[in-house]
């Protein structure tokens, strides 16, 4: 089926269309939900209300961009109001981890080290996981990240940056990387995993 035809489908709430599309996207989509979840449970369970809110909303999308973007912003959309519903997200924030670290480029990691990335991204404390997800991988600015959280711009900025000395001080410590890196931009290459 074409993406189109999948739409198409869709639209008419066609099962055999609903499955095409969730078997195509649900397993990039896992892997975003992964990222913000404490658990494969909780990741799957945000797959599947993120799905359920793709389906209900298909009549939306309007041939603007990609059809797999306009899901991946339902999907993170839906991962952050599961967080916040479950009033999981304002947990106490340590400071023991913003203390500056000097850094210095590396090269990007290979596959195997970006999984073991992704497992250190989970052990954050779940606000400084969430803010370095949707800023440093999926993209999103500080202010847009501080309306989609319901916290101040400079809150965002805060956590970003006391996650990505957390993250590289586990990076080291687990000797995935030598060095702290400038910027954690290489995290955009795990956006699949």
């Amino acid at each position: 089926m074409t993406e189109q035809s999948i739409i198409a489908g869709c639209l008419q709430n066609d099962p055999l269309a609903q499955r095409e599309l969730y078997n195509r996207y649900s397993p990039k989509m896992l892997s975003v939900c992964y990222r913000f979840a404490q658990n494969r449970e909780d990741a799957e369970d945000m797959l599947q209300e993120g799905f359920i809110k793709v389906f209900t909303q298909i009549h939306t999308f309007q041939n603007k961009g990609a059809f797999e973007g306009w899901i991946r912003r339902i999907v993170i959309h839906t991962c952050i109001n599961l967080l916040k519903k479950n009033k999981k997200f304002h947990e106490q924030l340590s400071l023991e981890y913003a203390e500056t670290v000097h850094f210095k480029e590396e090269t990007i990691p290979s596959m195997m080290q970006a999984r073991q990335v992704v497992e250190c991204i989970r052990q954050l404390p779940l606000g400084y996981r969430t803010v370095l997800n949707l800023y440093a991988i999926e993209g999103f600015s500080h202010k847009e990240i501080g309306t989609m959280l319901d916290i101040e711009e400079s809150t965002s900025r805060s956590q970003y940056t006391r996650a990505k000395n957390m993250l590289e001080t586990m990076l080291i410590k687990k000797r995935i990387i030598e060095k702290p890196k400038e910027e954690l931009q290489w995290l955009k290459a795990f956006n699949g995993i």
